[in-house]
């Protein structure tokens, strides 16, 4: 059930096209590892050596003053009904009044709280258990409003399950606060989602960004619950990243993540009952321009993962370096946008 999973920030990814005065923006974002697998010192030879990681082409733009669209297509990933629509990240359109509500309807993020989750794949190289095991694009309908001050974001959204997989007629109602006020970002959400017909799961997540110069710590809290279960704590994520930017051209990251199920249960699709693992990872990104990175980073994990197929192993040395890039493909600005000024 692993996923590529990722997105640019949520609260940006809602209001990409709606910030932009472009008609059309084209972009694609390509990385390239070479990476390393060991279990208990076992080299893993399926996910060692060359490989190509993510290639995503993005369009997205404004129609009118109250019409925007956004749009994400992951080139790399295989189409599993052999559908083009499976490897869609996002294709929606947004309805903006009066620049504080927003209408949305589409394929989309599904508003779960947390920045681990939130992050754009590219930029994320060691990652939960709870990461890799969840289809966060879904078709889903969003209605949103912005503070007055532009520092807060309410969102509510119902959506197609994360785990539609098991069932495909199930789905995710979803409540959301994305905040921007100085040093401190936040963003939780209070998730209601069927995991099997009839039967929910419930998420509290709280995703906290500290930026102090070039010091930036992002923490986030995850908690799922079912019903018959003690809600805290028994079934947990928690992840925690430090970057440290030493220079304009140099960021230094530390990472840990943390996942626990001791339900008893089966309901959580994506940490199983009876894991408890703890990854700790650290690297170096360098950038030589500012749309291309390197990147060198090591992640070791330990602990139990009672899910046999899950990606994070008890034992496993992971090692990758590798190249990112970005290129502007194309921008056209918006026929309408010189007669509103």
């Amino acid at each position: 059930m692993k996923t590529l999973i990722g997105a640019v920030l949520f609260g940006a990814c809602v209001l990409t096209a709606n910030a932009q005065d472009e008609l059309v923006r084209l972009k694609m974002q390509t990385r390239v590892d070479y990476q390393r697998e060991y279990i208990d010192g076992k080299a893993i030879h399926d996910n060692s050596g060359f490989k190509g990681k993510y290639l995503m082409l993005s369009i997205d733009g404004k129609i009118d003053k109250h019409f925007s669209y956004a749009y994400r297509q992951r080139l790399n990933v295989g189409h599993s009904d052999m559908s083009f629509f499976d490897a869609t990240d996002w294709a929606k359109l947004v309805y903006s009044p009066d620049g504080r509500w927003e209408f949305a309807a589409g394929k989309d993020v599904v508003a779960v709280g947390g920045y681990e989750y939130d992050k754009n794949p590219v930029d994320v190289y060691a990652a939960s258990e709870y990461w890799n095991n969840i289809s966060p694009f879904q078709l889903a309908a969003t209605v949103s409003y912005t503070t007055p001050d532009g520092r807060n974001k309410l969102m509510a959204q119902c959506s197609q399950s994360i785990y539609r997989a098991n069932a495909p007629d199930m789905y995710s109602y979803n409540l959301m606060w994305v905040g921007n006020n100085g040093c401190l970002g936040t963003m939780y959400s209070a998730n209601l989602v069927e995991y099997m017909p009839g039967k929910y799961i419930s998420y509290l997540a709280l995703g906290h960004k500290l930026t102090l110069g070039r010091l930036c710590l992002e923490a986030d809290f995850m908690n799922r619950a079912s019903s018959g279960h003690t809600f805290l704590f028994k079934d947990c994520s928690i992840m925690a990243e430090l970057a440290y930017r030493p220079i304009d051209k140099l960021n230094v990251l530390g990472k840990v993540t943390y996942d626990v199920n001791r339900t008893g249960k089966a309901a959580d699709c994506s940490v199983f009952d009876g894991t408890e693992l703890t990854s700790v990872s650290g690297g170096v990104e360098f950038y030589p321009l500012s749309n291309i990175r390197l990147h060198a980073m090591y992640a070791y994990t330990f602990g139990k993962n009672s899910n046999q197929d899950g990606t994070m192993k008890p034992g496993r040395d992971f090692m990758s370096i590798g190249l990112m890039w970005n290129v502007n493909l194309l921008k056209m600005k918006n026929p309408w946008k010189k007669d509103d000024n």
